[in-house]
């Protein structure tokens, strides 16, 4: 059992930065995919970002790319999202995620582990 708590998101105007973090319990953390998503109002919970368990493979939303960066401290048992240049597009709630299997990164079915989520709001 894993239990993820996000932090970091707040209110940020067009163009500022955020850093969501993720605090994992859980002694296995370190051989866990690690996923961020997000959800707007009205709309699917889509891929944001993952990683894998060393940090060596990082994946992206076309959305994000460029803008956002995926990492994690396994030390820590912690995975970070840098998001610069945010826009209002990116607004939503936050959701980390994390999967003991080392197959699919892209969607919800693929992380049996959620955190509460983390408001992220972009004024324009």
């Amino acid at each position: 059992q894993v239990r993820l708590v996000e932090s970091g998101g707040g209110l940020v105007q067009t163009g500022g930065s955020l850093r969501l973090s993720c605090a994992a319990s859980g002694r296995t953390f370190i051989s866990y995919v690690m996923g961020w998503f997000r959800q707007a109002p009205g709309k699917e919970r889509e891929f944001v970002s993952a990683i894998n368990w060393d940090g060596g493979n990082t994946y992206y939303a076309d959305s994000v790319k460029g803008r956002f960066t995926i990492s994690r401290d396994n030390a820590k048992n912690t995975v970070y999202l840098q998001m610069n240049n945010l826009i209002p597009e990116d607004a939503a709630v936050y959701y980390c995620a994390a999967s003991p299997y080392n197959m699919g990164r892209y969607s919800t079915y693929d992380y049996p582990y959620w955190g509460q989520g983390t408001q992220v709001t972009v004024s324009s």
